[in-house]
């Protein structure tokens, strides 16, 4: 899939080495966090970045161990995945921005809305992680996915009607033979996220009631990965957040109902 028009695609040097992210529009800068799945990126968000950058400067950044980056030769860590996006922040020189997570990446952007209020100017989580300990059966049983196990995920997950899913399949397979010690950093990766100790460590129930940013949180109805109890128990637990529940619609909700998502967001921020 190419870069749509008026998205740049660029890397920026962190303390791991190259981290790549893709930017559009010269609002106020917005940084898009992606979930946990194998082939996510900053790519993930392809249908949101052109509309959202009407009225924001898009940010959608490749989380360290995905994408085009380079890898880290160490154990990764929720609290290192945190700290990346303060680095990425900090070689942008942005003091604070709005964080958008998604699944796991709405994980990250709680604690990081916990631990650092002064860097999120407003918050909107995703189908989010981070309530829950248990684990998810594709983290725990992943195996490395063929083109055509990607094909049929991208049916599931990509809902408009004017994407070519077999050119995305293609791209994305490509593009997870392409980057070297792709697969080992995403086993380190999964290891630590499966491990139930830290699942229980970083679980953001005590964290959430003491987020001040002003918060949005999205959920499809029908979502079989964080079910909506979790969306329903995220928007109790921070204080004055607004909930949105898109109908007939399940996990991936930025590309199963892209519309929908991108007006909720552009309201919100």
């Amino acid at each position: 899939m190419a870069i749509a028009t008026g998205v740049a695609e660029k890397y920026v040097d962190l303390s791991h080495g190259k981290t790549r992210y893709l930017e559009a529009g010269t609002g106020y800068p917005t940084i898009l966090l992606h979930g946990v799945g194998y082939t996510a990126g900053g790519d993930s968000w392809f249908l949101n970045i052109g509309p959202l950058s009407e009225k924001v400067r898009v940010l959608a950044v490749d989380f360290l161990g995905w994408g085009l980056g380079d890898r880290l030769d160490l154990e990764y860590s929720f609290a290192y995945l945190v700290d990346f996006v303060r680095e990425f922040q900090d070689a942008l020189g942005l003091d604070k921005s709005n964080i958008v997570g998604h699944s796991m990446g709405g994980w990250i952007a709680s604690v990081l809305a916990y631990e650092s209020p002064n860097r999120v100017n407003k918050l909107v989580l995703v189908a989010s992680g981070g309530t829950a300990s248990r684990t998810i059966p594709s983290m725990t049983e992943f195996k490395p996915p063929s083109r055509d196990d990607i094909r049929r995920q991208m049916g599931a997950r990509v809902k408009a009607p004017a994407v070519d899913l077999d050119a995305l399949a293609d791209e994305q397979y490509q593009r997870t033979q392409q980057v070297p010690g792709a697969l080992e950093a995403y086993q380190k990766i999964l290891r630590h996220m499966n491990n139930p100790l830290t699942r229980q460590r970083y679980n953001t129930v005590r964290r959430l009631p003491h987020v001040t940013a002003p918060t949005l949180v999205v959920w499809g109805r029908q979502d079989s990965t964080n079910a909506l109890e979790l969306g329903e128990n995220t928007h109790r637990l921070i204080p004055g957040s607004k909930l949105v529940i898109i109908e007939d619609c399940d996990h991936f909700i930025p590309t199963e109902k892209p519309e929908q998502f991108n007006r909720a967001l552009l309201e919100f921020l």
